[in-house]
């Protein structure tokens, strides 16, 4: 099955190809920011991950499915060799791909997560997701006083909400399979299966007050990609690319283009 995605920028006879990866809860709106920096020098495939936006629903959420979607997509536009930007679980999908199959990745750029399994960090987000799902929510506003219940960021709960759609019975509820991340969670939080290293270029860009890329996340990061390079973002956190979208946009486009 293929994957729903959207085609910016430049014709694939003009210029190289990117494609763009969202993260966890997501969809390629999330990238849109990026997409739009990226449309003036490159091909942009923007693509919603399975289970996620507008793409199909699977039972299987692990890496190696996950980068054989972008795979086939890849054949699918005729694409022999693409340059592959992933935010988060995006991120290690981009990973995959290029550990997986490094013969048809050009360049990487990993948004701020690390090719590790990491532990649970969204118990708060999955059970204000569960408590929208399990009430026939007919507003926007319903939905973000429920989750208010788990989560006090707004920006979270903002983020969450761009994923909700009327339903056939009017109500509102997820694009995404929320049942399937449930169950599959662990897949998600797991690591990028490698039998060898990847030697393409690559930049892991972090935002200084994440912690999704630390120190001892650097020999596995080296291990798997030896010619990667680091930037920093000052002020950002996980989000950096929604928090500092200029400087995220240059970083990526200075690398792109080099």
């Amino acid at each position: 099955m293929l994957l729903n995605y959207e085609q910016s920028g430049l014709s694939i006879e003009q210029a190289p190809s990117v494609i763009v990866i969202h993260g966890l809860f997501g969809s390629l709106d999330n990238l849109k920011v990026v997409a739009r920096a990226l449309a003036e020098h490159f091909h942009v495939v923007n693509v919603d991950v399975r289970n996620h936006g507008r793409s199909f629903h699977s039972e299987q959420m692990d890496y190696p499915a996950m980068a054989a979607d972008i795979i086939t997509l890849l054949d699918h536009l005729g694409i022999e060799k693409a340059h592959l930007v992933g935010h988060s679980m995006g991120g290690k999908i981009a990973m995959q791909v290029a550990l997986s199959k490094p013969e048809c990745v050009d360049k990487l750029v990993v948004l701020d997560i690390a090719p590790v399994a990491y532990h649970s960090r969204h118990d708060a987000i999955f059970k204000a997701l569960h408590k929208v799902a399990n009430n026939a929510v007919q507003s926007r506003s319903e939905a973000d006083a429920l989750m208010s219940e788990h989560i006090d960021a707004q920006g979270v709960r903002q983020f969450l909400a761009k994923s909700l759609s009327k339903t056939d019975s009017g109500a509102l509820g997820w694009q995404f399979n929320l049942p399937v991340l449930t169950a599959q969670y662990e897949q998600i939080l797991s690591a990028p299966v490698a039998n060898d290293s990847c030697l393409c270029d690559t930049l892991f860009i972090k935002g200084a007050d994440s912690d999704y890329i630390d120190s001892p996340h650097r020999d596995e990061i080296m291990r798997l990609f030896p010619k990667a390079k680091a930037k920093v973002i000052q002020g950002a956190g996980h989000w950096l690319h929604a928090e500092k979208p200029v400087a995220v946009n240059k970083s990526i486009v200075d690398f792109l283009t080099r």
